[in-house]
């Protein structure tokens, strides 16, 4: 499987360094990072950051409280189906998509996937739908509007499953190839999960989505964070409990495992930089 990263969605939220730890000016730069891969069962895509309806009818697709807090850019150029298009394939060839979980900033292009199937914890789908946990948040993360259109949807158990470095896994995904697993970390969402990719040579590539939002959160035993992006993932979580104890458990796993498993998280764009061979965003 050939792995390609992309950024589907800039987000500069006011603050600078306070959410990014780089920036001295008035703006952070976040990214939201989705993968591409080239597999057996065709293009599959992990997230899709924002859509091109996204681009087009802002206001219409995303919380005004949303648009003024993260500030997203809305290139059409960084959307999921643009970029596809330019690696040289066809958008049509996208025949899966593995959803971390639904909110605006990560499930915004599954519409622009006709043919694709959709997969995701069936938790995560039952509360998007009804839009319940965290109240005023609830009601702004998710955007049915975003996929609402899309049927084709394959939805698994939250917990129970095989082991995966110690976290419950789902294995054999609906038509996708074994080496891609949905790892359930709730804490940030109820049915919030991270995807793992067995690469050739056996190491594990390991997208936690949100379950950290910082480079200074895992590889190493002392946590750092901005504080913007703390008190941003004191918003956005619906389990305080369980989102400290899954970010903890994932940071014990960089540590513990680093050699065999290469983690990253949706924002950062330090690790970003690193795993697209792309010059950091500043």
């Amino acid at each position: 499987m050939k792995i390609h990263h992309l950024n589907c969605g800039t987000c500069c939220p006011p603050g600078g360094r306070l959410f990014d730890g780089r920036n001295d000016g008035g703006a952070g730069h976040l990214v939201c990072h989705c993968l591409l891969i080239e597999s057996d069962a065709g293009l599959v895509l992990v997230d899709t950051g924002f859509g091109t309806k996204d681009v087009a009818r802002p206001h219409d697709r995303l919380s005004d409280f949303f648009l003024t807090l993260n500030r997203p850019q809305l290139k059409v150029e960084e959307t999921a189906v643009a970029q596809v298009r330019a690696l040289g394939f066809d958008p049509g060839d996208v025949r899966h998509i593995v959803v971390s979980h639904l909110d605006f900033d990560h499930a915004g292009g599954i519409e622009d996937f006709a043919n694709a199937r959709i997969h995701v914890t069936a938790r995560e789908k039952e509360v998007a739908d009804a839009q319940r946990g965290g109240a005023f948040v609830s009601r702004k993360r998710y955007r049915p509007q975003q996929w609402d259109e899309a049927t084709n949807w394959s939805l698994y158990p939250f917990g129970g499953g095989e082991r995966w470095f110690g976290f419950d896994a789902v294995r054999d995904l609906e038509g996708l190839p074994p080496e891609i697993l949905l790892v359930p970390l709730a804490g940030h969402t109820w049915g919030h999960a991270g995807v793992a990719v067995q690469q050739e040579d056996g190491h594990w590539l390991f997208y936690a989505a949100d379950a950290y939002f910082h480079h200074g959160e895992v590889g190493s035993e002392r946590r750092s964070c901005p504080s913007g992006l703390r008190g941003y993932q004191r918003l956005m979580q619906v389990d305080a409990a369980a989102r400290v104890a899954n970010q903890a458990r994932l940071r014990a796993l960089s540590v513990e495992h680093g050699a065999e498993v290469r983690m990253f998280c949706a924002h950062d764009t330090t690790e970003f930089a690193a795993l697209a061979g792309s010059p950091t965003p500043r």
